[in-house]
């Protein structure tokens, strides 16, 4: 059964970047476009440029300290950022993505895990051996992956990184995700916020979202065997 896609839309841990109008709405349409897509490094770059909005909307929920600069005719209070943000992301699809959030967040620490799913079936393994992360005790993590599709492979690869400690804010960002699969990591990762690009209609039955992009991996590097 498909979850209540109105209750999620205004549940206020779920933030839909592309509800209202604005230029990450032309990203997202670019990506999802069939003719747009055989141009790889295009489909990289609006992964990119969507991962920039995103860091920006997720920066206004951050802590920042006042500080006196000095510019060349007098002095100027400005707000810096206190503490940078742990990014990570699930090899490889997520790597346009990150760089976007890599581009504003960029004294950031990166994390990176690789994720799979068994071929013919919605489960997920985390390949954990591939896991690696800078110490996450007390930290601000933003977790992203383009793709949220059942929403296991992010519940388990949050788990998997706490073995490296317990953050004090998580934020989970996907461009595309689907009802099914943002309920799942509401109910598993309940101290998590949730941003997307648009939050789509449902499953098929081999746990794609539609109406999708694709692969976002394939469309970004090249198909796989």
């Amino acid at each position: 059964m498909v979850p209540d896609l109105e209750a999620l839309t205004t549940n206020d841990r779920v933030h839909i970047v592309c509800a209202e109008p604005s230029i990450a709405n032309h990203f997202l349409a670019e990506l999802r476009d069939v003719s747009v897509q055989r141009d790889s490094l295009r489909f990289r770059r609006n992964l990119q440029r969507l991962g920039e909005i995103m860091a920006y909307r997720i920066s206004s929920q951050l802590e920042y300290t006042e500080k006196t600069v000095q510019t060349p005719l007098a002095e100027s209070t400005g707000q810096l950022l206190g503490d940078f943000p742990v990014l990570a992301t699930v090899l490889r699809a997520g790597l346009p993505f990150h760089q976007g959030f890599l581009n504003y967040f960029d004294q950031s620490p990166s994390a990176f895990v690789a994720a799979y799913r068994i071929e013919a079936t919605s489960r997920v393994e985390v390949q954990v051996d591939y896991l690696s992360a800078p110490n996450l005790d007390g930290r601000v993590l933003i977790l992203a992956d383009p793709m949220l599709a059942t929403g296991k492979s992010l519940a388990l690869t949050y788990r998997a990184m706490l073995r490296f400690g317990q953050p004090r804010q998580v934020h989970i960002a996907a461009v595309i995700a689907s009802p099914e699969g943002v309920q799942h990591v509401m109910q598993e990762v309940p101290e998590a916020q949730l941003w997307l690009a648009a939050l789509d209609d449902h499953l098929n039955e081999h746990a794609y979202i539609v109406p999708g992009l694709g692969d976002a991996g394939d469309l970004s590097y090249g198909s796989k065997l």
